[in-house]
């Protein structure tokens, strides 16, 4: 049986920064009577310091196994929106997790590299990768299969919030 095929309990948002999962996370959730929370606030909580400093002081598998090991736990919480950074979806173990687990509905918000780019801008300094474009190109092609093997993928880029929540709705049949 597969996680579509139960009641939903549970949708993770997933896609590239810029894509709105901060932005139509909480729109989702409210309209459902749910939880919004975004795993990337939550780890920053838990560790006591920003993504950046801990990758610093610890480096990225240390930050990657930490992050998977938030979201296990996240994504065992019914009624929850939950939003991930746009990295987490490149480990195998936590993209077969929300594929896999019962009531969990994976929703990748694409959104196209001009767009990203047009969202993003003046966060520079919170998001240093966009600085390197051809790093950031990379990455952008990396993932983008990845993201699209969630249960559903929603164009984002000509959609304002209120369209893509309705869009969620709609996907996840609630």
């Amino acid at each position: 049986m597969s996680p579509q095929s139960l009641p939903i309990r549970r949708i993770v948002l997933t896609g590239f920064m810029g894509s709105g999962k901060s932005t139509v996370g909480p729109l989702v959730a409210r309209r459902l009577g749910w939880r919004f929370l975004d795993a990337d606030d939550v780890f920053e909580a838990e560790a006591g310091m920003t993504i950046a400093e801990f990758f610093a002081r610890h480096g990225e598998p240390a930050f990657r196994d930490r992050e998977h090991a938030t979201i296990s736990r996240l994504a065992a919480s019914d009624a929850l929106v939950l939003a991930l950074g746009g990295g987490a979806i490149e480990r195998a173990e936590t993209r077969d997790l929300l594929l896999t687990s019962p009531g969990t509905l994976l929703i990748h918000l694409e959104v196209t590299l001009p767009t990203t780019l047009a969202r993003c801008r003046g966060t520079e300094a919170s998001r240093p990768i966009l600085a390197d474009q051809a790093n950031l190109a990379a990455r952008y092609q990396r993932r983008l299969p990845l993201y699209r093997a969630a249960h559903v993928s929603i164009a984002v880029d000509a959609l304002t919030p209120e369209q893509v929540a309705d869009a969620i709705l709609a996907a996840a049949g609630l």
